[in-house]
C-alpha cells in the first residue's frame, strides 16, 4: 500500500477539488495512458487495485508507471462517538486528482492489450477516465 514514510503534518484540511490539472496532464514516460476526466480523491487502495489489474493482464511484459502518490491523510472519528473532542485519527491516504491528470502510463505492449488493461484498471477507479496514446 502506498503511503508517505514521513509527513510534516499528521492531519490536514480537506481542501478544494475544483479546476483542471496543469501539471501531469500529458504522457511523459509511456506510449499509452489513462487520463482522469473528473476531479476526485483516489485512495491508495484504488491505485494499488488498478496496478494489480494492469500487471495481471499484461503478464508483466510491459513497463508501467504510476503517476499518482497518496500524500493526503483522511481522518474519521470512530462510530458512535459524540460531537467535539477534536479531530479523528488518520484512516487512509488519498491523492487529489484533477481532471486531465494522467493516472497510469504503459509501454512495451501492443495497443489492443494496453487498451484492455487500462479498461480493467478503469473499473477499479471511482471516476470517469479515458484511454490516450502518444502521437506518432
Amino acid at each position: 500500500m502506498l503511503m508517505p514514510a514521513k509527513v510534516k503534518h499528521r492531519k490536514v484540511f480537506r481542501g478544494k477539488r475544483k479546476g483542471k490539472a496543469t501539471k501531469g496532464n500529458y504522457l511523459v514516460f509511456g506510449e499509452y495512458g489513462l487520463q482522469a476526466l473528473e476531479n476526485c480523491w483516489i485512495t491508495a487502495r484504488q491505485i494499488e487495485a488498478g496496478r494489480i489489474a494492469i500487471n495481471r493482464y499484461v503478464k508483466r511484459s510491459g513497463k508501467l508507471w504510476i503517476r499518482l502518490f497518496p500524500y493526503k491523510p483522511v481522518t474519521s472519528k470512530p462510530i458512535e462517538v459524540r460531537m467535539g473532542k477534536g479531530k479523528g485519527d488518520p484512516e487512509f491516504w488519498v491523492d487529489v486528482v484533477k481532471r486531465g491528470k494522467i493516472i497510469y502510463e504503459l509501454e512495451g505492449v501492443p495497443e489492443d492489450i494496453a487498451k484492455e488493461a487500462m479498461r480493467l484498471a478503469q473499473a477499479k477507479l471511482a471516476i470517469k477516465t479515458r484511454f490516450i496514446q502518444r502521437d506518432k
